[in-house]
């Protein structure tokens, strides 16, 4: 005889089922004739029969105060897990279990990570892999790439990139590019973020856009290797208004393309915080809007000069070696770096040194600046090759202190056709050392395109001049004065200073958006 039975806990979701339990016995009197037991169930009798139910999910204890031999029943049970014989459902790890098992696991990671030097309290929270294998397998390939542990250190969330999923396809990228091998770790160093990227959504879109601003293809692993760091951008955030405004102020815009190749790290600069600031105070000192936009045609870098900490504490120091303010801007715009250099102990070397060579004056020095600005760059063997090959040709050092003040470029021009200009003038030109004293120019016009057949043509007509009349002027001029019956006195004193207008003509030339850099690097 089989005895069912079931207990059904009303006003609840939950059935609790113990397949363990073939039967629930029942201990009640029945009567003997009885030859089958059917135990129904009602309300009341549910009350009578759920006495005291435990079930734990850990342990599963399952005990019922009911009727019966549910003691023994469980003890069964409990015999029965032991031997392993449960097939419940809570038989696999518990969620504790396997929390502990992964704080185990990247305690052995960090413990693996320390021990070659990185400091790993930065990566908490992320996630890392589940063995130490799978990490030294990250490292060794960061420094297969060139990475150290100090870089790696620096930026330790690159150990979050798998090696297969993300570096790999990044590089590959990358190197179709034409990224080179031999700027890659430089690259990653500068923005090892990139390894986290997404190529179809992060990087393609990026180098998308920057052809789109006319950057040759060619062009644009040389641009992501002078500054990697614009794979980071937003394409419509700084690297389109900062073109815009550009363009804005009179940039031409087919240089663009060439500006951003020769200095991309336009791209990142924000307008109202860097190139406007910039822009507007150049225009403070005198220089037009047009101008200045031509001089970042040809020089862009300069934009990078910080405006706080270099341009302004540049244009003081200026000022206090003898150049005038209305000068500042002829300086600037014949020599834009200087307003970048470390510009306050240079002035005052090349002060001592020119004092000491041709005793100038501080007076003298402002003038020389004014004139050639990159005399502050000039190194000391040439001007003193200069002065003594002056000094060789008759002059005194007061003669050759006005020359070099008059023309301080007599400092930098090539010795061989210093030379032979002098010969020329002694041999042919018949005139005296206190002209080239007035006019030292003169030392810087070609022999056989100027000087010679200008000569020529005087002695030819009999006209007697001053090398001022003679040489400074273009060929048209020239040509003009060839009809005079007279010579213009006026006209001798032509002055040769820096003529800003000649800066804002507009350019007539093709973009030089080229990168000439030849190079047999290897390629990714």
């Amino acid at each position: 005889m089989k005895i069912i039975g079931y207990n059904c806990i009303p006003k609840s979701s939950i059935l609790l089922v113990n397949h363990d339990l073939s039967a629930l016995m029942f201990c009640k009197t029945l009567t003997a004739t009885a030859s089958t037991l059917v135990v129904s169930s009602n309300y009341q009798k549910r009350i009578n029969l759920v006495g005291n139910l435990q079930c734990s999910v850990a342990s599963r204890p399952y005990a019922s105060n009911s009727v019966g031999s549910s003691t023994s029943k469980s003890e069964s049970v409990r015999r029965s897990r032991k031997q392993g014989g449960s097939s419940s459902l809570y038989g696999r790890a518990s969620l504790l279990e396997m929390k502990n098992e992964r704080i185990a696991t990247r305690a052995r990671v960090y413990d693996f990570l320390r021990g070659i030097g990185i400091e790993p309290d930065e990566l908490d929270g992320l996630e890392l892999p589940v063995t130490v294998d799978v990490m030294k397998e990250r490292v060794d390939f960061l420094h297969t790439l060139g990475l150290t542990i100090e870089d790696i250190n620096n930026y330790p969330l690159v150990l979050g990139c798998s090696v297969k999923k993300n570096m790999i396809p990044v590089l590959d990228y990358l190197g179709k590019l034409g990224v080179r091998r031999s700027t890659l770790t430089e690259f990653l160093r500068r923005y090892p973020q990139v390894l986290h990227a997404s190529v179809v959504v992060d990087l393609a879109p990026v180098v998308k856009h920057l052809e789109g601003m006319d950057i040759k293809p060619n062009n644009i692993p040389r641009v992501l290797e002078k500054y990697p760091e614009v794979l980071g951008y937003k394409l419509e955030g700084t690297m389109s208004t900062s073109v815009a405004y550009l363009v804005g102020i009179g940039v031409a815009r087919r240089e663009i393309g060439g500006i951003l190749t020769r200095y991309p790290e336009i791209l990142g600069m924000r307008v109202g915080k860097v190139i406007k600031p910039f822009v507007e105070y150049l225009e403070s000192l005198g220089i037009p809007m047009l101008a200045v936009a031509r001089l970042i045609e040809e020089r862009p870098h300069i934009l990078g000069f910080g405006l706080e900490e270099k341009v302004k504490p540049n244009v003081k120091f200026l000022t206090e070696f003898g150049v005038r303010m209305t000068s500042i801007s002829s300086v600037i715009a014949q020599y834009p770096e200087i307003i970048g250099l470390d510009l306050g102990a240079r002035l005052l070397k090349q002060q001592s040194f020119l004092n000491s060579v041709v005793d100038f004056s501080p007076e003298d020095f402002g003038k020389v600046v004014e004139k050639m600005p990159q005399i502050v760059s000039l190194s000391n063997t040439p001007v003193v090759k200069h002065v003594d090959f002056l000094k060789s040709c008759g002059f005194s050092l007061d003669q050759v202190r006005k020359m070099v003040v008059g023309c301080p470029q007599l400092l930098a021009l090539n010795m061989d056709i210093m030379k032979l200009n002098f010969d020329y003038f002694q041999s042919k030109m018949g005139r005296e050392l206190d002209e080239l004293v007035d006019f030292p120019a003169f030392f810087t016009y070609g022999l056989e395109s100027t000087i010679r057949p200008r000569h020529r043509m005087v002695a030819k007509k009999g006209l007697k001049c001053s090398l001022a009349w003679l040489l400074n002027c273009s060929d048209a001029k020239f040509e003009q004065r060839m009809n005079y019956d007279t010579i213009d006195m006026e006209e001798m004193e032509d002055d040769s200073s820096f003529d800003m207008n000649t800066l804002m003509e507009p350019r007539n030339e093709e973009s030089d958006s080229d990168y000439d850099e030849d190079s047999d690097e290897e390629y990714l």
